[in-house]
Parts: structure tokens; sequence; C-alpha cells
């Protein structure tokens, strides 16, 4: 990136005193850059301040939600909307607020369009608090061959795919179910350079009961589960209820966790086991047992570490933007949360096992913004934590 351009776009920051990368994420200045300019990011209604987030965009969704027979990708030379003339059943109006059933798919195009430049493309995911309410939730672009994964030089609209899984869901036009990272040019973060930031940072801390933790660094970073049962009220975790009401994907601390989870425990027999065994196609809630720590300058992603350790998946929404966990920006001891399901058989999944993997990836330069107190962040300190729908004892 040449100076002058770099000075326009981080006005904060000068080149003496802060670091230029020619790849990696877009930091929330540029993000907002992009959106006050009009080019490459673009909406039917104003983008708002607070969807900018360190390293990343929510996305919000449009005013009608399309119920489909089926998921689907375009695939080359079609469009979203060429498939849904195939397999839209029927249509729902957003503006007032529907309610998305469990179990049912549905298509809604976002409010924001992107017009992606030569070596810029994007990635999506869940935000948190969805992935935490066990709602599918990933986007497509015409001509779209991968979930969640827009091509370089994309210029079009943009679709969330939507199936809620454990609840029934209220949403609206303008509820944020998704965001957007945009990446610039093709950063490649091996292992070594792994080893050498967690050797400088310390970018998962040791287990507070001193046994060893998962420091192997192959293809990413190595975390494990805390199935311990050591906490005061002894939960190691929440199962979702089958029957339930209807959440609000907009209302804040406002549901007893009660009504729709139901805490798990060591089992019977002591803590000798220390494990838990998932139900098949049950909806868990469960904590890393490391502390997770993303420096300013890096944002990471959370991703299943072996289909061969287990019949089960960990993580729908596995993004931290940087700050999380970091003591700069008030995250000491900040956990991650995991949503886990079984899949086929019971599996008995026990304290420390590796569970999963943090591939980290630079940023062009550090975001003007951090994940946690600055901007409210509201898992910032984490430990076990539902969504921030439900209320907090």
């Amino acid at each position: 990136m040449a100076q002058g351009r770099a000075s326009e776009l981080f006005p904060m920051a000068d080149t003496a005193s802060n670091f230029f990368r020619s790849t990696g994420l877009w930091p929330a200045q540029l993000l907002r850059t992009a959106v006050h300019q009009g080019h490459e990011i673009h909406s039917a209604a104003a983008i708002e301040d607070d969807q900018i987030q360190p390293a990343s965009l929510d996305l919000r969704l449009g005013e009608v939600a399309y119920r489909v027979r089926a998921s689907f990708l375009p695939g080359p030379g079609a469009t979203v909307r060429d498939k849904l003339e195939r397999l839209s059943m029927h249509q729902m109006d957003l503006t007032e607020g529907a309610v998305l059933e469990k179990d049912c798919v549905y298509i809604v195009p976002l409010l924001e369009h992107l017009a992606l430049k030569k070596r810029v493309s994007a990635l999506a995911n869940p935000k948190s608090s969805i992935g935490r309410l066990d709602v599918f939730a990933r986007v497509i672009t015409d001509q779209g061959s991968e979930f969640d994964r827009i091509r370089e030089g994309y210029r079009g609209p943009l679709y969330a795919e939507i199936s809620p899984r454990s609840f029934s869901v209220l949403a609206r036009t303008g509820s944020r179910l998704v965001q957007l990272r945009i990446r610039r040019g093709s950063p490649i973060f091996r292992d070594t350079a792994l080893r050498r930031l967690h050797a400088e940072v310390g970018l998962v801390d040791t287990p507070a009961d001193g046994s060893p933790n998962a420091e192997t660094i192959r293809n990413g970073l190595a975390f494990t589960v805390d199935v311990s049962g050591e906490a005061a009220d002894g939960i190691i975790g929440w199962k979702a209820r089958r029957h339930t009401g209807v959440i609000d994907v907009d209302r804040i601390d406002y549901y007893d966790p009660l009504d729709f989870f139901e805490p798990v425990r060591v089992p019977r027999g002591g803590k000798g086991m220390q494990g838990v065994v998932l139900d098949p196609n049950d909806f868990y809630i469960l904590a890393t047992r490391e502390a997770v720590v993303v420096p300013p300058d890096h944002a990471a992603e959370m991703v299943p570490y072996d289909a061969l350790v287990g019949e089960f998946r960990v993580h729908f929404a596995g993004f931290f933007d940087p700050g999380f966990g970091s003591a700069e920006a008030g995250g000491t001891g900040s956990r991650g949360v995991l949503e886990v399901r079984s899949h086929e058989v019971p599996f008995l999944i026990e304290h420390g096992q590796i569970v999963g993997r943090l591939i980290y990836e630079p940023l062009i330069a550090r975001p003007d913004r951090l994940y946690g107190r600055d901007i409210q962040s509201s898992y910032q300190g984490q430990g076990l934590a539902l969504s921030k729908h439900f209320k907090r004892s």
C-alpha cells in the first residue's frame, strides 16, 4: 500500500508510528471509509456507525424473507433470484417483524451490497449471539459456489440463508444476524508465524489447574473444552430445551435462561469422569478451558479441529475481532464459547479434549477501535455464557 494512500485511509496514525501491511483484513477505519465513499460497500439504507466492528461489518436483513424447500448455492452462471423462482414456497414481509420457524430454511436479501475491486474478497459468518441461539446463518451471492466466501471483485447483492435449529426466532428489517470481513490479497499465516506470535503475546493462557494446555500448533492453535465442574454452581454447560417460545433476535437482556436452556452439571458419581455425554442432535453451550487472546493487529477464527477426533461439530460463529481477550481492551480471562452438536451417536466429550483450533489472520493496520469495553462489546471477559438475549444472574 502506498504511503499516500495509507495516510488517506488511516488519518489517526502516521506511517512513522504505525505499520501497514500490503495484505490482510480491513480494519474499522478502512471499512468506515468504504462505507462513506459508497464505492465498495453501499446500502439501500444508511449504514450506522455501530455496524462497524474492529475488523468486520454487521449486515442487516432486508424487507422480505423467502421460505424455500431446500438450502442451495447458485453456482456459476446463476443468480440467487434464479434459484428462488424454483425453490421458493412463499414470502414473508419483515418490515413489521415475522417469525422464522425452526427446522425451516429462509433466504433474505440483505440491505448491503458489494462492489469489490481487484484483489479484494470477503468472508462472512454468523454473529456470536446468533450462533449461540443455534441459528444457522450464512451468506450467499450470485454465481456463488461456496457459503460465506465472496469471490475477488464481486459486484452485486448479498443474501442470508437462515435456518433456526433449536428455537423459532422473530426477526425484522434491520436485524443483524451475520457479519462481513473484507480481505485484501491472500495473506498466508503459517505455523511458524503463529508460534512467533504466541511466544510474543501468549495467545492462550495456561488453565488455572496448572495442567498442560493444548499449545500444539499445527494448521492453527489447538484449544480444549472445559467440563471439569470446578465452578461454584457446578454448571459445565447449557443444553437447549426442545419445546420453547419464540426469541426476538433484537431483545437484549430479556429472556430467562431456564425457559430455553437447562443447565448441564457434572454427572452423578463424582468428578472423576470430568466429561459429558452429548445426545445426538441436541444443542449445547460449553466453554474453552483456555483464555483466548486476539492481539489488536490480528483477528482469529475458530474452526473444527479434525473430523477424526469425534462425531461432533463445534462452533457455528467462530470469529474473534481484534482485542478479544486482550488486557489492553479489558479482556483478561476471556474464554471462547463453544456451540456444540453431536451427530448420529451419543459422544462423550471429556475435560481437556482438543475440540478445535484458532486460525489467526493479520489486519492491514491496527484498527482505531478494539473489541471490548470501549465499544460496549457483549462478551469481553466472558466465561461460560449464553447469548446477550438472556438475563445475566
